[in-house]
């Protein structure tokens, strides 16, 4: 016969055993949820710049045939057909196109990381601005000086906005495709920025896409002139440089143009903002 006390050690074991399982299959799903993430986020080269085809920023051109099926398959944007918020203001600036530029090499770093910097994004929907942290992320910050000081950034619009999973706006490709960049790669830094703990990037956030693959472990230091801005905390690994913190005012307007929604995917798996967010200048100010 079964005493108090041994039905009770059951009890509790079997408790026990319950839990376990509980958390190995939470620990199970958070794993298979990063790896839709990373899927999501995939990217694959073309022309030398990043191509965001569902959502990642990662891949590989030499497997680009490969890569673009594995990531051609985002959920559908969670309304496709809203109306555009900033159509009057896109069709003030319609015909002005960015200036085609490529570059052999990084910029020689000549900002002084000790500064203060910002970016000012004038875009048809409104002025985003955003702090860039030069001592932190110093050759990210520089390119960016030195893209916008060409003029590189103008006349460009936001090619991606993703709403589901992550919730990012992503710009800085004047070919307006996925498929640009300046023709050089930029080192990863700040992947250790306390901010990113948790495995999210916190709204307000400015990133750089980038070609890492997660599940190869390949691409790394391979940032160009895209860059993605987080409107709402999204979960995503510490894998892509974070360089910049979106001002209040600047945060209305990424809200304005998220809550336009975003269209069902392009040939290039482009989810594009229905807001019309063209970029008329871009400049970095010191303080």
């Amino acid at each position: 016969m079964v005493s108090n006390e041994q039905r009770r050690r059951q009890l509790a074991r079997e408790k026990y055993l319950r839990q376990q399982q509980r958390r190995e299959t939470a620990r199970r799903k958070s794993r298979q949820r990063n790896v839709v993430i990373a899927s999501v986020l995939a990217v694959v080269l073309a022309g030398g710049g990043a191509v965001a085809a569902a959502g990642a920023f990662s891949g590989d051109d030499k497997d680009k045939k490969k890569d673009d099926s594995a990531a051609s398959t985002p959920s559908a944007p969670s309304n496709s057909k809203a109306p555009d918020p900033c159509a009057k203001e896109a069709k003030a600036v319609a015909g002005k196109k960015p200036k085609k530029m490529s570059f052999k090499k990084e910029p020689a770093l000549s900002i002084d990381k000790s500064a203060s910097y910002s970016m000012k994004l004038e875009t048809t929907c409104g002025d985003i601005s955003f702090d860039m942290d030069a001592a932190k992320a110093p050759h990210t910050v520089n390119s960016f000086d030195f893209l916008a000081g060409k003029g590189y950034f103008d006349h460009t619009k936001c090619h991606r906005l993703v709403n589901q999973m992550i919730y990012v706006l992503q710009c800085g490709d004047p070919q307006g495709t996925g498929a640009g960049g300046p023709g050089y790669k930029l080192p990863d830094e700040n992947l250790k920025d306390p901010s990113l703990k948790g495995g999210k990037y916190p709204a307000g956030t400015v990133a750089m896409a980038n070609q890492y693959n997660a599940q190869t472990k390949q691409g790394r230091d391979s940032g160009g002139s895209q860059f993605f801005l987080v409107y709402q905390d999204s979960p995503l690994p510490p894998d892509y440089t974070p360089f910049g913190k979106v001002s209040k005012d600047g945060m209305k307007v990424l809200k304005k143009i998220a809550s336009a929604g975003a269209a069902a995917p392009d040939q290039m798996q482009n989810t594009a903002p229905n807001a019309s967010v063209l970029i008329n200048k871009a400049t970095v100010g010191k303080s």
